[in-house]
């Protein structure tokens, strides 16, 4: 079997910090990285980098300016802090090829309640555009050279962001979308629905499914394959995670080579991890990639 190559995304950032002994167990979350503790926040990306991805994505998923001000910055260091995200990461590709995505959470990550992985905000549209404005007014700037547009729980908000990006120049993003199961976002939207309305982007790189375990994401690939557009998958830990206690609990899920061949054969390009992956689980991919026959040539441009 003829299987394709695919670009190797990163893992948990917030995993690569813990590895490094960095607490995220505040409400910034790896924020509070790039805020308090920019060092660490490059040495937890280079962690990816000599994993060996192909892209590592910044700390701005749950960067959000108001979550700043709150926890004691003021408008002009927040959104410092905030454009300084991809320079950090940038900081730690620094003489490879390695590419920035800009990582652009839901507003629910921004809550800290756990509400992006049930798509329950209690605001109105309005109020969820005006917060990706602007964070992209931001973001835009700091010039990445992508966008990470993950863990999308509802429909209307990958739309919201989707329509924000094109205002902002439609520059190369892929749309990722929480899933609870292989047919329905968090939120319980058709997966099929939110999928195709985003594949009309004019710089899309991928559409596919993050942030749940291995096993749904198959399920979600199934479901979105029919949709003819570059595929993507970065799968957490398979644990679940309880925002009252704040923790992740349940058994653990890798992603083993069928799995990964099935992925692949359903029209994945761009394969990762998320929360509770660190850089050997990252490694372990590589080497995945590397028996796949990959190890000696270029993988497809994250932007193709």
């Amino acid at each position: 079997m003829n299987v394709p190559s695919f670009v190797l995304l990163d893992g948990g950032l917030s995993t690569a910090l813990q590895e490094l002994g960095v607490d995220t167990s505040t409400d910034l979350w790896t924020a509070d990285a790039a805020w308090r503790r920019p060092d660490d926040l490059v040495r937890a990306h280079r962690r990816f980098v000599d994993a060996g991805v192909d892209v590592v994505t910044s700390a701005s998923y749950q960067c959000d300016l108001d979550l700043l001000v709150r926890a004691g910055a003021d408008e002009s260091t927040a959104r410092r802090v905030l454009f300084g995200t991809t320079d950090l990461a940038r900081r730690a590709v620094a003489g490879t090829s390695v590419r920035v995505a800009a990582s652009i959470g839901p507003f629910g990550a921004a809550l800290a309640d756990g509400s992006e992985y049930t798509g329950e905000y209690g605001v109105p549209a309005a109020t969820i555009e005006q917060f990706h404005r602007r964070r992209l007014e931001v973001l835009v700037d700091s010039g990445p050279d992508l966008f990470a547009v993950e863990t999308i729980p509802r429909h209307d908000e990958a739309r919201i962001v989707c329509d924000l990006l094109v205002e902002f120049g439609a520059p190369p993003a892929w749309f990722s979308f929480g899933v609870s199961t292989g047919a329905r976002t968090y939120a319980g939207d058709d997966l099929l629905d939110a999928g195709g309305d985003v594949m009309s982007y004019p710089n899309l790189v991928a559409v596919g499914v993050n942030c749940t375990a291995p096993t749904v994401v198959t399920g979600a690939l199934d479901t979105l394959r029919v949709l003819d557009v570059p595929l993507i998958a970065y799968p957490n830990h398979g644990r679940v995670w309880k925002a009252e206690s704040r923790e992740w609990i349940g058994a653990e899920t890798t992603i083993e080579l069928a799995m990964l061949t099935r992925w692949l054969a359903s029209g994945v390009t761009h394969v990762g991890g998320c929360c509770g992956v660190g850089s050997a689980g990252i490694a372990r991919l590589a080497t995945l990639r590397a028996r796949l026959g990959d190890s000696g040539g270029s993988p497809r441009s994250p932007m193709a």
